[in-house]
């Protein structure tokens, strides 16, 4: 079996407990992709409902950082949903960085000086405040029909998250899947995003562990067998302790770390929209991990 399917299946493992209707639209191409011309005014709803559901998110982490500024948990979501906000702009950008939008989306980022100079670093707190504002407008002009922002085509290539994995054959299969999981939070499916994240957070992990070798980690309590046979929880101890990971895991759930067995104890399991957020931001933690310089 080939080792991006054989990785993968980390994914696709839970997908086979789904029910029919949820396997066959995770198996369709993402909305985003499909050409203008097929459908503009259900492209520009799937755009409303995802921007709506950005704007939610940062009303509730705007919140949150002015009841504490520095806490951890507010500032490593913030920079998920500005990650996540910054593909949506790029989108309906159509990936041109002169487009109205995507200027107003960078000069949220900025300070001014006294001058008028734009400075790098505004506060986190801030940030958000500027970015619910970009996104807003976004609504406007979508809304208004007379200024629709040029919207992304299926001949643009996808944002690139995952260029730090290893297995090439594995890149499109995460992309996707990390694309669906925030569209499942957007929209309150909380089972299958915290599920998606952790099933994307094994495969990138279980890359890493196959690209390190079992030979270098044997000091790291490398459990018998092959890696991709490892339980979850040991593929992130071992890949913690051999400093391919740091210590983001810790704040993993623990119906997420029983993520595999969730199909076979539903009733017993009840997935919380915490749960599935703080699952998504352990794996953003993670991510940055495998690839520190993005």
């Amino acid at each position: 079996m080939p080792g991006a399917i054989r990785i993968a299946g980390c994914i696709a493992l839970w997908m086979k407990k789904l029910p029919a209707q949820r396997k066959a639209r995770l198996a369709q191409p993402q909305p985003m992709t499909q050409p203008l011309d097929e459908s503009l005014r259900e492209q520009i709803g799937i755009y409303l409902s995802r921007l709506d559901g950005l704007i939610r998110r940062g009303r509730q982490l705007r919140e949150a950082l002015a009841s504490d500024p520095a806490s951890a948990l507010s500032v490593t979501a913030a920079r998920v949903w500005q990650e996540d906000c910054g593909v949506t702009i790029n989108q309906l950008s159509g990936g041109s960085k002169s487009h109205w939008l995507a200027r107003s989306f960078s000069e949220a980022f900025l300070m001014r000086s006294a001058t008028g100079q734009a400075i790098e670093g505004a506060p986190p707190e801030e940030i958000v405040e500027r970015l619910l504002g970009v996104l807003e407008q976004a609504v406007a002009s979508l809304s208004r029909k007379d200024d629709v922002p040029i919207l992304a085509t299926s001949g643009e290539p996808a944002p690139r998250r995952f260029d730090f994995v290893h297995n090439a054959e594995l890149r499109p299969v995460v992309e996707q899947a990390y694309t669906e999981s925030r569209r499942a939070l957007e929209q309150g499916d909380y089972d299958e995003a915290m599920c998606t994240s952790c099933g994307i957070l094994e495969a990138i992990v279980t890359d890493a562990l196959e690209h390190r070798g079992l030979s270098a980690l044997a000091d790291s309590g490398a459990p018998a067998g092959k890696i991709a046979e490892w339980p979850f929880e040991a593929r992130l101890a071992v890949a913690e302790k051999a400093g391919i990971i740091r210590g983001g895991c810790a704040r993993l759930p623990a119906v997420a770390r029983a993520y595999r067995d969730h199909g076979d104890h539903a009733a017993a399991m009840i997935v919380s929209e915490s749960d599935a957020r703080k699952a998504g931001q352990v794996l953003h933690v993670i991510m940055r991990d495998l690839n520190p310089g993005r």
